[in-house]
């Protein structure tokens, strides 16, 4: 799958566009292709809380290569994403939304990851929207043993 896989498409409704990108983020980062999930973010930052900012694509893509654990091509997770909240002005937009972070290594046994928030902004340019900056807090952490090669911290 690929930033195109989403499907962020001329004439939908801006809504709908949003949407897209931010339920994307989730499929593209649970399929494996963090090189798509890095796409996402060419025009933007990505930032974990207040402290790390992390400036384009390429460096994200490297960061998340480095601490994504992944078996056969996939980090075998569930990224949950809800209570979404999209606030329109003009060409910009503030979503804020949840997540819930499921994971399955071994048959019939599940785990939660993390749980937290995401603050997004996007902008349109010529139509289309796209990521600006998101913001990445985690409120709840559990076993990231298997997901993460460093240690994740609620905070």
């Amino acid at each position: 799958m690929s930033r195109e896989g989403i499907r962020v498409e001329r004439g939908v409704g801006k809504r709908e566009q949003v949407e897209a990108l931010i339920y994307g983020y989730a499929e593209l980062l649970d399929a494996g292709d963090l090189a798509g999930v890095a796409a996402l973010f060419d025009q933007a930052s990505y930032c974990f809380g207040e402290d790390v900012v992390i400036s384009g694509s390429e460096e994200l893509l490297a960061i998340m290569q480095a601490t994504v654990i992944l078996y056969d091509g996939s980090p075998r997770t569930q990224h949950v994403t809800g209570n979404l909240i999209l606030e329109f002005d003009d060409d910009s937009c503030l979503a804020r939304s949840r997540y819930t972070v499921l994971q399955s290594v071994e048959a019939g046994e599940l785990t939660v990851v993390v749980a937290g928030r995401y603050l997004d902004r996007f902008k349109r340019d010529e139509g289309r929207w796209h990521f600006s900056e998101r913001r990445v807090f985690m409120d709840l952490v559990g076993d990231a043993s298997r997901h993460s090669r460093f240690e994740l911290t609620a905070g």
